[in-house]
């Protein structure tokens, strides 16, 4: 009966009082000779209480008493997101809590005035000493047994924390001092342009010997499948086995480029007469000094080279709310970049928690809508909240952005544009997040994802220049930042005929940018190549959603969309009014740029679901800059011809007429 009370407040209580009680008043009364047993039982019964009491007070006054998951005792309010119609059947927006000075999201105390035994000090009387000696015994047997099953409990969580917080990786070679001092290839990073550059450079020398520093723990892999295929390949309560999904074309593969068995051992590089690629795991470049061709590792370990490739990538950034938050905060905010992020995130999905996305980039935007379809028959909150006024706001005309974010909130996700977090707060086991409008959001964790920022802190120590506009290693046409070294993927800053000087964070850039870099490090013939590629990127929003862009898709620039429109047939289905001329009328042309930046189709029975499948022109002095490919694919070779013509177009109606858009 003890223990069942201080389990109805707090586990922790009902642990605490057990441990008292029972080592240290117990054992203290049962030892001691030539006291009446009728005292005992009182001091026992007495004793249990009052470090019951005790227990529970304490408990009051810490706020946070552990980090375990309390269930959110109250459902979601019938209007969390105003204006916005519900579209799933299980509700999946935040707990939204009006700004009010008087309201305060802590559990209220259970009050317990009559103490554990229910009875006052002066209670007591001789008649019911058997009663209660006989439930002061039972209450520390209970005691006990909880508290066993608690402490085994306990240890099951701390050991499973450990697992999850501490994965068997380690540095490979474990010594920097087995490193070896001198290559012919060295490369800096251990993403795709490095290794990009790898595969290019031992196309050209076959027996090329290559060392990959990598700050990393596991070996080279693709970050676009963490925030879409990874989860579509992935069931609950399981990690695909080498994190393995299904690309768009059937195919499966792994994330990782290669299986390990393709890795040299660093120690065995220059032993191998046939060359191959090492990768020293762990380690980080501190500088490099291009004019005597030396690279300082970050604990003074120097290896010397004779060609290098800085492929240092970029980092997620933050936001000062977040990033100078109380570290018992900072527990429940986590970036995502790695396959560790995606297990870590995907546990606490499978745990049935919420999750709040900061962000409505491409990470932001496809993380979302992945968790959505993840989760889509369990009752999981997923939110999305960010400043601007719709998703994907920086790419998309703000019409084909809104359009997008309607059809996001469809798929179960609580979007909360033009919000900014005002405050966060620790709340039970999750995070309680102000916001700027004067809501609140209590949520399990928090995905931060408002971009990146170019890794160039060698830059200061190495002499190295950085664009103050742009970011990244600035480099010639031949991605060069000084002789014989190199700078290719997120962290080049590089030249681009067409459209002046650029950094691009996309795969394909990273891939080919990379492989250009690798076939000028080797340098046959002593000809350099110079970069001219226009790179793409793709998205997937979810199972209505595709879109592919290249070249400088910037929603500040004028745009003009060509969309199909639906036949009558297709409109009689989503109860759209049919057309008059729908049979002869191909397209829907947006008004030219020089009327308005962006505008929406001026004819007047353009519906917002007529946004299915089109293209989006963007411009720049009258000549396209940029293509969007919206639900139209395998068309990117002919929008990128199209970009490097550089020319004006009298009627893009045309040009749109060859993506094919009604097939």
């Amino acid at each position: 009966m003890i223990c069942l009370r201080l389990l109805n407040y707090k586990v922790p209580a009902c642990r605490q009082t057990m441990i008292i009680a029972r080592r240290t008043k117990f054992n203290e009364l049962h030892n001691r000779e030539n006291v009446p047993r009728i005292v005992l039982k009182r001091n026992l019964h007495q004793t249990v209480k009052k470090r019951a009491l005790e227990a529970r007070t304490k408990l009051k006054k810490t706020e946070y008493p552990n980090n375990r998951p309390c269930p959110d005792p109250s459902p979601c309010p019938s209007s969390p997101c105003p204006g916005k119609k519900e579209q799933s059947k299980k509700p999946k927006c935040p707990q939204f809590i009006p700004k009010s000075p008087t309201s305060s999201a802590k559990h209220e105390s259970v009050s317990h005035g009559d103490g554990v035994g229910g009875q006052g000090k002066g209670g007591d009387s001789e008649g019911n000493s058997s009663i209660k000696w006989i439930l002061a015994a039972l209450g520390v047997a209970g005691l006990g047994a909880v508290a066993y099953f608690m402490q085994r409990e306990a240890g099951q969580s701390d050991q499973s924390q450990k697992k999850e917080c501490a994965p068997a990786l380690k540095k490979v070679p474990e010594l920097s001092s087995d490193l070896p001092k001198k290559v012919p290839y060295l490369l800096v990073g251990g993403g795709a342009a490095s290794f990009s550059a790898f595969r290019a450079i031992k196309s050209n020398d076959p027996k090329a010997k290559v060392l990959v520093i990598s700050n990393e723990l596991l070996k080279p892999y693709m970050r676009p499948p963490l925030s879409k295929e990874l989860w579509y390949a992935s069931q609950p309560g399981e990690v695909p086995k080498d994190y393995r999904f299904k690309q768009w074309t059937g195919a499966e593969r792994s994330l990782f480029f290669e299986p390990d068995e393709f890795f040299i051992d660093p120690t065995k590089l220059l032993d191998n007469p046939n060359g191959g690629i090492a990768i020293a795991q762990g380690y980080a470049l501190k500088k490099i000094d291009a004019k005597n061709r030396i690279a300082t590792l970050d604990d003074g370990t120097q290896i010397e080279y004779e060609k290098c490739l800085l492929a240092t990538g970029c980092s997620p950034k933050s936001l000062p709310v977040f990033e100078n938050a109380p570290k018992n905060i900072q527990d429940k905010i986590m970036y995502y970049r790695s396959p560790n992020d995606f297990e870590k995130l995907k546990k606490i999905v499978d745990a049935k928690k919420s999750v709040t996305i900061v962000g409505n980039g491409f990470l932001g935007s496809e993380l979302c809508c992945s968790l959505a379809t993840y989760s889509k028959d369990t009752n999981i909150k997923i939110n999305q909240i960010y400043a601007e006024s719709g998703n994907m706001s920086k790419v998309l005309p703000e019409y084909l952005s809104k359009w997008t974010t309607q059809k996001i909130e469809e798929m179960g996700v609580c979007v909360v544009p033009g919000v900014q977090v005002k405050e966060v707060n620790r709340e039970q086991s999750g995070l309680k997040l102000a916001l700027n409008n004067g809501q609140t959001i209590l949520t399990d964790v928090v995905v931060v994802c408002v971009g990146c920022e170019a890794n160039t802190s060698i830059a200061a120590l190495s002499g190295l220049e950085v664009d103050s506009d742009k970011g990244g290693f600035v480099v010639n046409a031949e991605l060069e930042a000084r002789q014989d070294l190199f700078a290719a993927g997120d962290a080049s800053c590089f030249y681009d005929p067409l459209l002046g000087r650029r950094r691009v964070e996309h795969h394909d850039h990273s891939v080919i940018s990379g492989r250009l870099a690798g076939e000028n490090m080797v340098g046959k013939g002593g000809i350099k190549k110079p970069y001219e590629h226009q790179s793409m990127f793709w998205s997937d929003l979810g199972p209505g959603i595709g879109y592919e862009g290249i070249g400088r898709t910037d929603a500040s620039l004028p745009t003009v969309g060509v969309f199909a429109l639906k036949s009558d047939e297709e409109r009689k289905r989503d109860n759209l009014e049919p057309t008059e001329d729908s049979a002869s009328k191909e397209t829907i042309p947006i008004p030219e740029p020089k009327i308005a930046r962006e505008q929406k189709p001026t004819d007047q029975k353009q519906s917002e679901h007529d946004y299915q499948k089109g293209v989006v022109f963007y411009l720049q002095n009258n000549k396209i800059v940029g293509i969007l490919l919206w639900n139209i694919f395998n068309r990117v070779g002919l929008a990128r011809t199209i970009i490097n013509q550089n020319k004006s177009y009298d009627d893009l109606n045309e040009v749109a007429k060859l993506f094919e858009i009604h097939s």
